[in-house]
């Protein structure tokens, strides 16, 4: 594989078709070979870890340009071989490899999942599913139109808890619903200034990697490698583009929205290098069968989220959760903390529900299992790519403090054209 103009050419795919990665040829014992692209942290780990303990798994590949990460996976798995570089990793094992996990800054997981389902491979990639809308669409669409198996990893969109509230919701347990509160006080934001200076690059860490297609910055210890990243526009998405995906799955989902057709935030002014650490985010989605014409979505994050309001008060004047959702209903209101059961609310008190009997699912085994051909993905590139212009729209806004956005969903632009300048970036060559 040379290296790569599949960067410039990131919107334009080619249309040969691809069969279904469940009908290559697999290992001689029939496993699915992995190749793992970021395996530290929590999250690498857990990725990690969780797909490998499939049966029918077999990790083939680790790459990390941390080498202290890339050594302790190596322990853990020590017959697979490991990269720094995943253009090289995919150069020396393209056909040892039939699926690939991205678990890395959002800045590269467009770049990793493009040049992954350019050479046929299923993609398991984690949320948000990109760091720009012209990146969702684009993987969205190369994965549809070439038959390409893909997950966004979402685990909680598997769970019971949150499947039993899609349920509950679209049969109708509080009538249509005219406004979702969603809220995590979180602080993925940073309002200081950039910082000025350099400090030694660590040996372990290969920083021109890390910074992939992002725009080159000198090295800060503490603020970007290795869990500060999400704070910084370049890199992350801040706290609507983390907690706000795993908050809004679930009443996207039950709901069957769409992506908005208008977002406004309120926030501090644009600082040119971190998000804001307090967000009111203010969507209009398009009316379903399951909402109102006039519906709402109200997204809270930062320190002390999400500000009071006669929709988030519970009975016995109870203390909301930490994180989570409110739907407001024609006939009550459905609570739904993160990770935790639906509670409903009529009149003002708690009422039993009827929790639905469902099936198990893991998220992880489920991605595997569509690569061997005995399931589907409940949340491919399809409707991860929505959710994640969803999200990604109200991140933008955050650059236009107070203004109301308009959104052309069919043409994937704003009416403000200052706001389209946002939709993409420039890669840098590295």
């Amino acid at each position: 594989m040379k290296r790569r103009d599949f960067i410039k050419n990131l919107a334009a795919f080619s249309s040969v078709t691809i069969l279904p990665s469940s009908v290559w040829a697999l290992t001689k014992n029939g496993k699915i070979r992995t190749a793992h692209i970021g395996v530290g942290g929590m999250m690498g780990m857990a990725d990690l870890t969780s797909i490998a303990s499939h049966p029918m798994v077999e990790v083939t590949a680790l790459c990390d340009v941390d080498s202290n990460y890339l050594t302790a996976a190596q322990k853990a798995f020590p017959r697979a071989k490991g990269f720094t570089d995943y253009r090289r990793m995919f150069d020396a094992l393209g056909k040892a490899i039939d699926a690939v996990v991205i678990t890395t800054p959002d800045h590269t997981h467009a770049p990793a999942s493009l040049m992954a389902m350019e050479m046929g491979k299923p993609v398991y990639c984690q949320k948000p599913l990109t760091h720009h809308v012209s990146e969702a669409r684009a993987m969205r669409k190369y994965a549809e139109d070439n038959n390409i198996i893909t997950q966004m990893g979402i685990q909680c969109h598997s769970s019971d808890m949150y499947r039993q509230a899609v349920v509950l919701i679209q049969s109708g347990i509080i009538g249509k619903i005219n406004c979702v509160r969603a809220w995590s006080p979180k602080n993925w934001g940073y309002d200081g200034p950039a910082p000025s200076g350099s400090d030694p690059i660590p040996k372990t860490l290969d920083w021109n990697l890390w910074l992939g297609t992002s725009p080159e910055r000198p090295y800060k210890e503490g603020l970007y490698h290795p869990a500060n990243w999400r704070k910084v526009l370049d890199y992350g998405c801040g706290t609507l583009g983390d907690m706000g995906v795993h908050i809004f799955d679930t009443p996207y989902t039950a709901l069957n929205l769409d992506v908005p057709k208008t977002v406004k935030t309120s926030c501090r002014k644009p600082t040119g290098f971190g998000h804001p650490e307090n967000n009111l985010v203010e969507y209009q989605f398009p009316g379903t069968d399951y909402t109102t014409d006039k519906f709402k979505w109200i997204w809270y994050d930062g320190p002390g989220a999400p500000e009071k309001h006669k929709d988030l008060k519970l009975p016995n004047d109870e203390k909301l959760p930490e994180q989570g959702a409110m739907f407001v209903g024609e006939k009550g209101n459905l609570l739904l903390p993160h990770w935790d059961y639906p509670k409903l609310i009529v009149d003002g008190k708690y009422e039993k529900i009827d929790f639905p009997t469902l099936e198990k699912v893991d998220h992880y085994h489920q991605f595997i299992d569509a690569c061997l051909g005995k399931a589907e993905c409940s949340a491919p590139f399809t409707y991860g790519a929505k959710l994640t212009e969803a999200i990604l729209l109200g991140v933008i806004a955050n650059r236009f403090p107070k203004k109301k956005l308009h959104w052309d969903i069919k043409n994937a632009k704003f009416a403000e054209a200052e706001a389209n300048l946002l939709l993409k970036t420039k890669y840098r060559k590295f």
